[in-house]
């Protein structure tokens, strides 16, 4: 299985502050890769810079051989690279049909019915709201609505930033399945930022968990799923003092 992305000590600031430090990790073609933390890791930054919104001050970014770091980010999604960003960012005032449409904007070939088709198999819903505005939509839905549109681009590798925000166990679970099949029919490789720990884990091969800009930990998620402390930090089997607080310090095995 080849390496699709190879992330090697890329440094990203925002201003003098330094928001992922030394980062390294490599996404295998055909895999779903998850990148675990809580707020403030540096898992979003590590999207931007691989999707060229952000230049790394230090290292690389290698997709399929060739080096992207410091490429504009409309050159980058012309090579196959498709980000989903937190938030969804749909473009509220477009309907359905019209938003899905901009996610083939950089395409040449100009035929994408059967990509409209496509979507609309993965999520029926959309195509009975096809002339509805995003803006009405609900959360759940705009979030499809975003990962449809980003599969107009017929992308090669999916950066998925925390689609499960906001979203009802029951969505939550939908989209899971629907980056599975996404992965298994379509051949999309993911590289997949989540806080819900416990879905990341379940849909991912392989994993990696970030702590203030850095990755102190990876494996493959079923390995991951078994370690202490992901069970306590991540998954809520949390081992608790006599006063009820929890023991991170004391507990966390990475530095």
């Amino acid at each position: 299985m080849t390496t699709l992305l190879d992330i090697k000590n890329i440094e990203t600031y925002y201003g003098p502050v330094m928001a992922i430090r030394g980062v390294s990790m490599q996404v295998r073609e055909g895999t779903i890769v998850s990148l675990l933390g809580g707020n403030g890791a540096g898992k979003t930054t590590v999207l931007k810079t691989i999707s060229g919104a952000m230049d790394p001050q230090k290292g690389t970014v290698h997709y399929g051989g060739t080096a992207i770091q410091g490429k504009d980010p409309d050159w980058i999604a012309r090579q196959g690279i498709a980000h989903v960003p937190e938030g969804r960012e749909v473009f509220p005032f477009l309907n359905v049909d019209e938003n899905l449409r901009m996610g083939a904007f950089s395409r040449s070939d100009g035929d994408i019915q059967d990509d409209l088709d496509m979507v609309y198999d993965y999520f029926p819903v959309l195509k009975d709201l096809h002339k509805s505005q995003a803006v009405n939509l609900s959360g759940g839905q705009q979030q499809m609505l975003a990962i449809g549109r980003a599969l107009m681009l017929r992308p090669r590798l999916m950066l998925l930033d925390e689609p499960s925000l906001g979203l009802s166990p029951k969505l939550v679970q939908e989209i899971a399945d629907i980056i599975r099949r996404l992965n298994a029919e379509r051949s999309v490789t993911v590289l997949l930022v989540e806080q819900n720990a416990k879905m990341a884990l379940e849909v991912g091969n392989y994993g990696y968990v970030m702590e203030v800009g850095r990755i102190v930990m990876e494996d493959t998620c079923e390995r991951l799923r078994e370690a202490t402390d992901i069970q306590e930090f991540y998954l809520g089997m949390k081992d608790q003092g006599v006063r009820g607080r929890r023991r991170w310090k004391q507990r966390k095995t990475w530095r």
